[in-house]
């Protein structure tokens, strides 16, 4: 489906919009601060990567020798790749790390050195999700594998009563995917979608195959061949940080759409999606454990999914005060603000739905 025959109508509740932003440069410039990322957010990157790079040194040091322990060191670069994910490449993506687009753009191309492609994910992450959230057949965030059925408009299939038992097993393998192939496919999807322009495809694919090709060296042929780390040892730790990455980075998001507050609205014949974009994104998007300060650190504010969906070209670091000045916004509109209080009864909130979409 290509993306452009779909339209947001504009109603009264147009008026939401307006005035929450309004509202949120006024507390910017009451307060006399930048949108954007300041020396906090550059020590954290420090510490992301620091997390993701030491264990790797230490593996390939041959001062360790403990199978336990390295696969320990693998596991804690599971949390270290999502961090950088989570809270560095994100906000690179969506220009809002730093209010110079050099430091966006290196931030942002921390994806490839973790397996990905910076290109591809703005295209199916910022113009895709961020546009059309929860929308079917559009948003490839809920298009999980064919044994997962994340919206009540994919077809159902036998295998889905199963799926909230498989889904947690699954989402752990989500970054092994992109590390492989998806890239590869969704840039052909892309393609045929009209993201990627035709005479610009060979470049992006072959940019594509040179970072994957990188990555598998560095993570995997230098442990092996240059420091004599047991293929054994690289390929079990190679996958439980994956595990761990994608089981982090799939309950995020997941946590953010797939919930029994989320909408998952249609267009009609013409196209036409019933809501303004603003509210779309209030009825399709959820935050939880808006309290907790060191989680909502280390995930980069993706707690507060709503306000990062509505405001995302402003650094993460703003999302707290910012929910205060939405949802308040929210409810003067009599608008929908949903959230749930604690991460872990989240987690039970999207198994239920998880549970009801496959009966």
């Amino acid at each position: 489906m290509r993306t452009e025959t779909y339209k947001f109508s504009k109603n009264d509740n147009a008026q939401f919009f307006a005035t929450l932003k309004n509202r949120v440069n006024f507390y910017f410039e009451n307060n006399h601060l930048s949108k954007y990322g300041n020396y906090k957010i550059i020590l954290k990157a420090v510490c992301m990567l620091c997390i993701y790079l030491v264990p790797f040194g230490l593996i390939n040091s041959g001062y360790i020798e403990n199978a336990l322990i390295i696969l320990g060191l693998w596991f804690v670069m599971g949390f270290g790749m999502a961090g950088i994910g989570l809270s560095i490449m994100h906000d690179g993506n969506h220009g809002a790390f730093s209010k110079y687009k050099i430091l966006n753009r290196i931030a942002g191309y921390t994806a490839n050195i973790v397996g990905g492609d910076a290109k591809l994910w703005k295209l199916q992450h910022n113009v895709l999700h961020h546009t059309y959230t929860n929308i079917h057949q559009v948003d490839e965030d809920i298009d999980g594998p064919s044994f997962l059925r994340f919206s009540p408009h994919h077809t159902k299939k036998k295998i889905h009563r199963y799926q909230h038992i498989l889904a947690f097993f699954a989402y752990g393998l989500m970054t092994l995917s992109w590390a492989g192939w998806k890239d590869i496919t969704q840039a052909i999807r892309f393609k045929e979608k009209g993201l990627i322009k035709k005479n610009k495809f060979t470049q992006e694919l072959t940019s594509v195959i040179f970072w994957k090709l990188l990555y598998f060296f560095y993570l995997i042929f230098i442990p092996i061949f240059l420091f004599n780390v047991p293929v054994w040892l690289v390929l079990l730790g190679f996958f439980i940080m994956h595990f761990v990455c994608g089981l982090i980075l799939s309950l995020i998001f997941q946590l953010a759409h797939v919930m029994p507050q989320n909408e998952f609205p249609l267009p009609n014949e013409e196209g036409v999606i019933e809501n303004n974009w603003a509210v779309h994104q209030l009825q399709t998007t959820a935050n939880f454990s808006p309290k907790s300060k060191f989680f909502s650190w280390y995930i980069g504010g993706l707690n507060y999914q709503i306000e990062h969906h509505l405001f995302a070209n402003i650094c993460h670091t703003h999302y707290k005060k910012l929910s205060v000045i939405v949802k308040s916004t929210a409810q003067e509109f009599n608008l929908p603000y949903h959230s749930e209080g604690n991460f872990f009864r989240a987690i039970k909130s999207h198994y239920i739905v998880l549970k009801n979409l496959g009966r």
